[in-house]
């Protein structure tokens, strides 16, 4: 005995309930206690469904029993599905099968050999032969393959029992009333949803499926009406729309409190058509997402079993005889030869016979005998995902065991001695896309992967002008937010979204580089698909040229800070001119850089770089204005290579010869030059090699000076190292002069400098 304050109105003598003592943790962590209520001491709680979490109610409290039929002190696990834990489960579009908890049990009944409870459909209170006072016409039979409906009468609308609430609350369903709560703990049992009529709220006693008409409006059991097209399907009586179908109810004849004959109706739908019309609304359900993905018509009648008994035993209603069923049963079944060398020659393994039968069994698959293999019948739950032997062969290795597979090479046309032999390498293009990006990561970058999806904002937040290439993109009709709804022009969004993530993490130093394809398109146009959204990438791709980019970009110091330095540099345009020299010298491409304005670059601090004369990328620390849309705070410096055009110019130059070191001495001299200050240092070195001719081994700038009153306003000083060398001789005084002589005229020819005295 126990003294337990307990105020609900519906408490009396001889009920069992649910009772949590001293010390119990409840679903929300709180921990109960003694407590004392009205002055008397409370040794206790007794409990309510949304104590347990197994319902919303709270007036009162759970009453499990009146009598005897219980044990008093048994824990309350014992008598109620209480979710202590529940399995959450990812299931591909491919297996609607296993949107149903028996559907789940037969899977885990394959793949552990755990016993099996027979269908839950296997005895049917039910009749055939049709329904005095209701009647069915489907108008749309290509939409609507089958539809089943059952007429209980006498039937009482009140709570469910608690189990049944229970197991609804732990799958994250509603516990509403016992009709309807049956028809949802029917469609996770089985995976056939159902719709619950109030038959006296049916018009005419007729149900009518057609499609819909253009503009066509139906309340939804949600309250809102929405506005149908002719490519939806309606479900009609004498006043019109009563649901939409496959999709969700309506209002006008659900099931109310005042409900006493109930029409079950569980029908099987066009899966496509399910999805276009859940999309095109903006309403998807529980029902939608099973039919989208291909329920069986045979379902139909299992879901029609399973709620047969439920309505009998939760609401006391009477079935009524027959079952109007138009449409069904179904397509015959389809028989496919499982050959056992096809399975060893697709597995690279063999599986014995034995073993693949069982398998088959285990999933409900008829299995014969045959002289080569077995004659396999596939159940109808499986029709739509297993039309073929390599189906069957997936289906024997997934529970077998992918893990006993061995590890082998593909076998090639090229016969090596008496077996077969694998021929693969790298194209050239791929291995030159290979050692750019382990040019970059020997350096200290690291390489991400960003989305090809970008935001249709990001062409503004690079300050692209209007008539930029860069922003005619390809627009996704079904994109995966508006966020991801065009194609990426460039790599330097996802680079930057990339900085900003790190730097928001207190990430100081961030040096990343990507290498992916970014795409293109002359004249903006739309990736035209009603399709999934890897569809409309693909038509997308289709409209658009794809050339494989490479950009980094580099923020933060440009070294480790040390004893000695403990205030590096920031990474500016030179670290990021040392990451790209580094990287072309890997790929031995000679590459030049002159200035050139980029929108989001920083002025005076950007250029573009050419290879043989073809721009190929840019170069340059990033637009403070850009960087503020980022939030990356400090420089931020990088490059952007079109890697194609790079490839192509490393192919060109083919392999490096080797060449004999030069014996002979080299002579130095240096040169300062004067030239305008808007005369680049490049082309000031340019016009150098060229004069210098094969004589000249090598050019450098070691200096900068200015000064207006010495070498005047506008100018610039340039000192230059540069090295002379013969490889058949050592050259003399006069040669070394007469060719500084020619450098010195170019430069004053071609550029307006003059030559610096001592």
């Amino acid at each position: 005995p126990a003294q337990i304050v307990c105020g609900a109105p519906n408490v009396r003598a001889g009920q069992t309930v649910a009772v949590a003592r001293p010390g119990a943790v409840m679903p929300d962590g709180t921990k109960l206690k003694k407590a004392k209520l009205r002055g008397l001491e409370s040794d206790g709680m007794i409990l309510a469904e949304d104590e347990v979490a197994i319902g919303t109610e709270h007036d009162g409290i759970m009453v499990l029993s009146v009598g005897e039929d219980l044990a008093a002190g048994a824990p309350l696990a014992d008598v109620l599905p209480l979710a202590t834990d529940v399995l959450v489960l990812e299931i591909t579009p491919n297996r609607p099968d296993c949107l149903a908890i028996y559907g789940v049990a037969r899977e885990t009944h394959a793949a552990t050999g755990a016993s099996l409870a027979p269908p839950p459909w296997s005895e049917d209170p039910g009749t055939p032969g049709p329904v005095d006072g209701v009647s069915v016409e489907v108008e749309s039979p290509d939409l609507c393959p089958r539809f089943t409906a059952r007429l209980f009468e006498n039937v009482r609308i009140g709570p469910s029992p608690p189990w049944l609430k229970a197991r609804l609350t732990a799958a994250g369903q509603r516990p509403i009333s016992n009709v309807v709560d049956i028809t949802n703990y029917v469609m996770l049992l089985t995976g056939q949803p159902l719709h619950a009529f109030d038959v006296d709220r049916v018009a005419g006693g007729k149900l009518t499926v057609r499609r819909a008409r253009p503009g066509e409006p139906v309340e939804t059991l949600d309250g809102q009406t929405r506005l149908l097209d002719e490519e939806m399907v309606v479900i009609e009586d004498d006043e019109g729309p009563t649901s939409i179908a496959g999709v969700m109810g309506g209002a006008r004849s659900e099931v109310s409190a005042d409900t006493t004959r109930v029409l079950m109706e569980a029908a099987n739908w066009n899966g496509p058509n399910i999805q276009r019309t859940s999309l095109a609304l903006g309403l998807r359900s529980e029902a939608s997402s099973r039919f989208e993905k291909g329920i069986q018509p045979e379902q139909a009648m299992d879901g029609q079993a399973v709620a047969s008994e439920l309505m009998i035993e939760l609401t006391g209603a009477k079935l009524a005889p027959g079952t109007i069923d138009v449409g069904g049963p179904g397509p015959p079944p389809v028989t496919i030869r499982l050959r056992d060398a096809r399975v060893s020659g697709l597995l690279g393994a063999p599986v014995p016979r034995e073993r693949s039968a069982e398998i088959l069994r285990a999933l409900e698959f008829g299995v014969a005998e045959a002289v080569d293999g077995l004659d396999v019948t596939v159940p109808y739950f499986r029709r739509a995902d297993v039309t073929r032997e390599a189906d069957l062969i997936e289906e024997v290795a997934r529970i077998d065991g992918l893990d006993k597979l061995p590890a082998t090479l593909p076998a090639t046309r090229f016969a090596v001695g008496a077996g077969h032999g694998t021929a693969a390498r790298l194209t050239p293009r791929q291995r030159i896309r290979r050692r750019a990006a382990d040019a970059l990561t020997a350096q200290g970058v690291h390489e991400i992967v960003g989305w090809s999806f970008v935001a249709p904002d990001l062409a503004d937040r690079l300050r692209l002008p209007p008539n930029d290439d860069r922003r005619k993109a390809v627009e996704l009709e079904n994109p995966m937010s508006s966020d991801q709804s065009l194609l990426r022009t460039t790599l330097l969004g996802s680079l930057l979204d990339a900085i900003e993530y790190n730097r928001a993490r207190g990430a100081g130093t961030v040096r990343i580089f990507e290498s992916g394809a970014v795409y293109l398109d002359v004249e903006p146009r739309r990736a035209a698909s009603s399709a999934p959204a890897n569809l409309a990438m693909e038509a997308a791709l289709a409209a658009s040229t794809e050339p494989h980019h490479l950009g980094a970009l580099l923020t933060g110091a440009v070294r480790p800070a040390t004893w000695r330095d403990p205030n590096p540099r920031p990474a500016d345009f030179y670290a990021a001119k040392g990451a790209l020299t580094a990287l072309l010298d890997t790929l031995r491409v000679p590459f030049a850089v002159e200035p050139a304005p980029e929108p989001f670059l920083h002025p005076g601090r950007s250029a573009a770089v050419l290879v043989e004369g073809e721009r190929v990328g840019w170069l340059g620390e990033i637009h403070p204005l850009v960087a503020d849309a980022w939030d990356v705070g400090e420089i931020v410096a990088g490059f952007e290579l079109d890697l194609d055009v790079v490839a192509e110019a490393a192919i060109a130059a083919g392999f490096p010869l080797y060449r004999d070191v030069a014996t002979f001495p080299e002579v130095r001299e240096d040169l300062a030059v004067i030239v305008p200050e808007d005369v680049a240092a490049a082309e000031v070195l340019g016009v150098v090699r060229r004069a210098g001719g094969a004589l000249l081994a090598g050019a450098a700038v070691f200096d900068v000076y200015r000064d207006p009153e010495r070498i005047g306003a506008g100018k610039v000083s340039l000192a230059l190292r540069l090295s002379f060398r013969g490889r058949d001789r050592t050259l003399t005084d006069e040669e070394v002069a007469a060719r500084r002589a020619q450098i010195a005229r170019a430069l004053e020819t071609e550029l307006k400098g003059s030559i610096r005295a001592a």
